[in-house]
């Protein structure tokens, strides 16, 4: 880490600009993210966190302001980036090894070179004996590590993540807590991670950007100076735990009282 990876710089978006139905999600976005973090966004339900990422995948533009990809402006979407959704979006007529492999298959890369990342891939995320099984056979966090594998087969700098685990049940889901923390520290892929969770900021991240309430600007930016693995019960992690939810907590009665406010 060390080198500014990406920068975000005064990000306003703007749904439905100067018309009546105008909404204004996010506001002054000021965050640089280091080659190699980690950083997780966290806030309210609606406050923009998953806007903010998909304008760094360049799914969405800033209405005003700028943000930066290696010091150039982002335009739109690239292999450089890597994205999971919530949902696992795999191909259900494609066997595991089929689905990791697609962005290769679509990069014209050679069946060689395919099958090794494969196989590198099913190794780092523990799927070895399910490459020809269909996602129909496997478990939710079975699909998610697949998901995440499929990702990061081509190699992205970046990999974007949107509430990857809030499908999942909570054993499957410190599992995949665990893992993804064991796939960062082999990978040191710069990784932007939107959850609802303080649990899996904390146990993740190395730095937190909390939200507050819609429009969004960043309200403060927890550096997470823990080692790994960490555990729930370590006194760094309450301490952080308990400062973040103090802060969450005020950004989610905001939210409430305005949508008390605008039904009344």
């Amino acid at each position: 880490m060390g080198n500014v990876k990406i920068s975000a710089e005064k990000v306003e978006k703007r749904y439905n600009p100067g018309a009546p139905n105008e909404v204004l999600a996010i506001e002054n976005i000021t965050l640089d993210i280091q080659d190699g973090e980690f950083v997780a966004l966290l806030g309210p339900s609606g406050c923009g966190k998953s806007t903010f990422l998909f304008m760094v995948g360049g799914f969405e533009k800033p209405t005003e302001g700028t943000l930066r990809l290696n010091g150039q402006p982002i335009d739109g979407p690239g292999a450089n980036r890597g994205i999971v959704f919530q949902e696992y979006v795999l191909f259900p007529w494609q066997v595991v090894s089929k689905n990791i492999a697609y962005g290769l298959r679509i990069a014209g890369v050679s069946q060689a070179e395919q099958d090794r990342r494969v196989a590198e891939l099913i190794n780092m995320i523990g799927l070895q004996g399910f490459e020809s099984a269909y996602p129909e056979s496997l478990s939710g966090g079975m699909k998610q590590r697949v998901a995440i594998a499929r990702a990061l087969a081509y190699d992205p700098e970046i990999l974007l993540m949107d509430e990857p685990f809030g499908a999942l049940d909570a054993q499957t889901r410190a599992r995949m807590i665990s893992d993804l923390t064991r796939i960062h520290a082999t990978t040191h892929k710069t990784t932007l991670f939107v959850t609802h969770s303080v649990e899996e900021a904390i146990l993740l991240s190395d730095k937190i950007a909390l939200f507050s309430a819609r429009p969004s600007r960043i309200k403060r930016v927890f550096e997470i100076d823990l080692p790994h693995p960490r555990r729930v019960t370590d006194d760094g992690f309450v301490t952080f735990e308990r400062e973040i939810l103090e802060s969450l907590e005020q950004e989610v009665s905001d939210t409430l009282d305005g949508r008390l406010d605008s039904a009344g």
